[in-house]
């Protein structure tokens, strides 16, 4: 998921106070897991949308050295003139645990018909990195030095609120997009230790903690996100009490069910 903020993405926004530094984060454990959320719509602005109402499903699999997603968002809307859309997205990665590489799948559609279909895999070293699609076909961009894969970013963030910072802000390359990586901006609102409000008792015994992110297109000198999400993030990077904001509409996510996966037997 993608998130932004304000963009003027100076260096002091990328570190704490002296508390923070100070504080030795606990190492970052994220879970396989599979969460379905039903999403409802919390506020309309001048836009043409007046009603909408969705699900989404994601799935995340340990695969011993790699982190294998599946995202499906569902979303109907209305417009003022009464004409419903159904959008559907689908989405799927497949990331190293060591930040290296990236394979990544994603098909929009419209009221059925293809909207975006993008597919290709993404490279990374310490100097930087490069996408290469093979589609669109031919298409190769690339990526500064640090820019995160999507777990990895999830990883920073939970990782940093744990820490006591208020707000980091990665480069993130997550697949969705034939424009390259886009800007995040993170902010954390806290971090709690066990237990958490949840009917979920595998995520109740957990710490956790509220963030927004932003998410802004490079090349964009405009101040506001392309988009921007609130949740809340458990320790092990389970996301729950999503604040989804598309613009000119705004919808919650409310965890439904969650599944926690088995970690796998042979490494």
């Amino acid at each position: 998921m993608g998130v932004a903020a304000g963009i003027c993405l100076a260096a002091g926004l990328l570190s704490g106070g002296a508390a923070a530094r100070a504080a030795a984060p606990a190492p970052v454990e994220l879970a396989g897991h599979r969460a379905t959320y039903d999403l409802t719509l919390q506020s309309v602005g001048g836009g043409d949308t007046v009603a909408a109402s969705g699900t989404m499903v994601f799935s995340v699999t340990d695969t011993c050295t790699a982190w294998s997603t599946q995202q499906q968002l569902r979303l109907q809307t209305v417009s003022r003139s009464g004409g419903t859309t159904e959008l559907v997205s689908a989405y799927a990665t497949l990331e190293a645990k060591d930040g290296h590489h990236l394979v990544f799948r994603t098909v929009q559609t419209s009221n059925g018909t293809p909207v975006t279909h993008l597919r290709g895999e993404a490279t990374m070293a310490a100097t930087g990195g490069e996408i290469r699609y093979s589609q669109p076909a031919g298409r190769v961009l690339p990526l500064p030095a640090g820019t995160l894969f999507p777990m990895a970013h999830t990883a920073a963030i939970v990782r940093a609120a744990q820490a006591g910072e208020t707000s980091i802000a990665p480069m993130l390359f997550d697949g969705t997009g034939a424009d390259g990586p886009q800007y995040t901006y993170v902010m954390m609102q806290g971090w709690s230790p066990p237990p958490s409000d949840s009917p979920f008792a595998a995520l109740s015994r957990l710490s956790s903690g509220r963030v927004h992110v932003a998410f802004y297109t490079p090349s964009s000198h405009d101040m506001r996100p392309d988009y921007a999400i609130g949740m809340r993030y458990f320790a092990n990077g389970v996301s729950d009490r999503l604040d989804m904001d598309f613009g000119d509409f705004r919808m919650r996510g409310t965890l439904r069910s969650f599944t926690p996966a088995p970690a796998p037997h042979r490494c």
